[in-house]
């Protein structure tokens, strides 16, 4: 299949997870084309059924903000019309699914005698969903693009029903969870090296991924930290950026821990990170599913996080990790005491984290989904 992606290029949750079933397809022999205005971060390295289609938005004074939506949808339908695509696959609803909609519509309506149809799918993966779409000024469009949407997929059960009560939303929506590449994302003979550049050996590692937004609590990592290096030698590596980094930062220096706190930005390689970590830290205010944990599961690093969104349908409490309420810092201190004071608690955990990822959410068993979504979508527009 030739098939188009679109997906925000920055560091968050959609667009890795577009950028890897993008990989994943490509090494399936599918030709894969993104499209969007900067080459996704994730995407580093040549391949040859990958290409990036960048759209460009005029910056026309009378404009106060760019009109991206339409930018994207005419490159849609030129990369489509172009390089014979067969189908869309749009992530996160807001604009991408008005945009592929547009797109559709454009081919279809052709002067050219090229008529043709274009038919696409939507994931949906939370914020979307959550937030931006139950924003009066967005929440009809976004019905309505879900709704006029060839295929709809959502990365949890949670996700799914929170879209049907919130929206409304009659046709069916496919729960396709989000995924891992296990051959990756793994322990490996390069981790206790990588591991002594951060921690000495009688030190623990705690680790946190996130793009540094307010629902990611970032000041709750630093407070339950804090508990834990006072009971346990240990390092905290804080991966990614965003705009609560600084006050993370101040807060660390504020507690006197600064020289215990790296933070590291945003990493190309974030497998080499976690696959030295023992424990990953996830106190969220809310995760529709829970990606940087599942990727940690893979590195045999269990998550101590929220019982909120996805996560309990990622993370079975007192197995493959732990499940606290939002805020309650006391709590998963305590969890992480008491799991990296207990060598072989931490080491069984690790593994049974592994092996869930392995066995449910590895990418040789997700990306097929996706393909049987695709063939559907377009049995069904023939």
């Amino acid at each position: 299949m030739k098939i188009g992606i679109t997906c925000y290029p920055t560091y968050g949750g959609s667009g890795v997870v577009a950028t890897e079933l993008g990989i994943e397809l490509a090494d399936r022999g599918h030709d894969i084309h993104f499209i969007s205005y900067s080459q996704p971060i994730r995407l580093i390295e040549d391949h040859p059924r990958i290409h990036f289609h960048e759209v460009v938005v005029s910056q026309y004074p009378l404009f106060q903000y760019p009109p991206y939506d339409l930018a994207l949808a005419t490159r849609m339908a030129e990369v489509a019309d172009i390089y014979s695509l067969d189908l869309l696959h749009v992530h996160y609803a807001i604009p991408h699914s008005v945009s592929a909609m547009l797109a559709k519509q454009m081919l279809a309506a052709a002067r050219n005698g090229a008529k043709r149809n274009l038919p696409f799918v939507t994931t949906l993966h939370g914020t979307d969903i959550t937030l931006v779409g139950l924003d009066r000024s967005y929440l009809p469009i976004t019905r309505f693009s879900i709704e006029q949407s060839d295929g709809v997929t959502a990365i949890s059960n949670y996700l799914r029903e929170r879209t049907v009560k919130e929206f409304d939303v009659q046709n069916e929506i496919n729960v396709i969870h989000n995924f891992v590449n296990c051959d990756i994302y793994k322990r490996d003979s390069k981790s206790a090296e990588n591991r002594a550049q951060y921690a000495d050996s009688n030190e623990r590692i705690l680790v946190h991924l996130s793009n540094f937004r307010p629902v990611k609590r970032v000041l709750d990592v630093i407070e339950i930290f804090d508990r834990v290096q006072k009971q346990i030698p240990s390092r905290l590596l804080m991966i990614g950026d965003g705009p609560d980094r600084s006050a993370a930062e101040w807060l660390a220096k504020k507690k006197g821990i600064s020289n215990k706190v790296e933070f590291l930005g945003k990493q190309d390689q974030v497998q080499e990170k976690l696959a030295i970590a023992d424990v990953m830290l996830m106190p969220s205010e809310l995760e529709s599913f829970g990606l940087a944990a599942l990727e940690g599961m893979a590195c045999k690093v269990p998550a101590i996080s929220t019982n909120v969104g996805g996560l309990p349908e990622l993370i079975e409490n007192g197995k493959t990790g732990y499940l606290a309420d939002v805020g309650d810092v006391g709590t998963m201190a305590r969890c992480a005491i008491d799991l990296l004071s207990d060598d072989k608690k931490l080491r069984d955990m690790g593994e049974l984290a592994r092996y869930e990822a392995q066995s449910r959410f590895c990418s040789t068993k997700i990306v097929a989904k996706y393909e049987e979504v695709y063939a559907r979508v377009l049995e069904r527009s023939l």
